[in-house]
């Protein structure tokens, strides 16, 4: 509302009043004038926040678009081109260059096998020609030896069982038995064995170790193993031995453990799991 000078009351306490009415209105203003620009700005931080999220998702979407539908990145430049015969047939023979030429020469190395074992043992397998062709057919001379050749090929022996069959004989006083008296029968103790009363020796025990944990053969795929030499020998029982093998080798297992934490720095597979 505009106040002319004329509508200027002349009594000082009305124009105090007046005046402070105007600060007031003014000052109202000043604070909605305030409080629009906070509220502007507040929304133009918003709307760049939402225009940053916007551009983000666009990238997003483009890179998975060109991830799908584009070109892979296995794919050599110019490629596209190879059978875009659009260009070559607007253009005549006759101002198509030929292109340059070049011959590339190179050696290919031959692979070499490399040479079997040498403590490995041998059969010798001599193939030789008949008697009638030792004689020459122009002359009817009989041939001469002048060389020879020989290779190599690895044969592969399938693993073997046998029995160990332990007698211990006993021995009696034949005096003491005429005589009645007490009859004392001596005999050799039985050889130290891990499983007393088991079937297993060290070597079946320790094929049966390395097939598990250094091979990755569970017990019930070696049970069918045996199953194909004729030995029924069951993954419980296996099991057993393992726990009893676990028992024996506990000393040794402690040693190691020792000196392992002995050691200024430790390596571990952790991709090996456990079976």
């Amino acid at each position: 509302m505009t106040i002319l000078p004329d509508d200027l009351p002349n009594d000082v306490e009305s124009l105090k009043a007046l005046l402070l009415e105007q600060s007031l209105l003014l000052g109202e203003k000043e604070s909605s004038l305030i409080k629009q620009d906070k509220a502007l700005k507040e929304k133009d931080t918003q709307i760049a926040e939402w225009e940053s999220k916007y551009q983000l998702i666009l990238e997003q979407w483009r890179l998975a678009q060109q991830k799908q539908f584009g070109k892979g990145s296995e794919v050599s430049p110019g490629q596209g081109e190879l059978f875009d015969e659009s260009d070559r047939d607007s253009q005549d023979d006759d101002s198509v260059d030929e292109p340059d030429t070049q011959t590339v020469s190179y050696t290919r190395t031959k692979p070499k096998r490399k040479p079997l074992p040498k403590d490995l043992p041998r059969e010798t397998v001599v193939v030789d020609i008949s008697e009638s062709d030792k004689t020459c057919a122009c002359c009817q001379t009989p041939l001469h030896r002048i060389g020879e050749d020989t290779s190599e090929k690895l044969e592969f022996l399938p693993a073997q069982l046998k029995v160990i069959e332990t007698i211990r004989p006993k021995y009696a006083c034949r005096q003491c038995e005429k005589t009645e008296t007490k009859t004392t029968i001596k005999q050799a103790v039985m050889p130290p064995s891990i499983i007393p009363k088991g079937i297993a020796t060290p070597s079946l025990l320790s094929q049966v170790i390395t097939g598990k944990f250094q091979y990755s053969l569970p017990l019930y795929r070696q049970e069918a193993m045996f199953k194909q030499y004729g030995i029924e020998l069951s993954r419980q029982t296996m099991s057993d031995w393992m726990l009893i093998c676990s028992i024996a080798l506990q000393p040794l297992y402690d040693r190691l453990h020792t000196i392992l934490l002995e050691q200024p720095v430790i390596q571990a597979d952790e991709s090996v799991h456990s079976m």
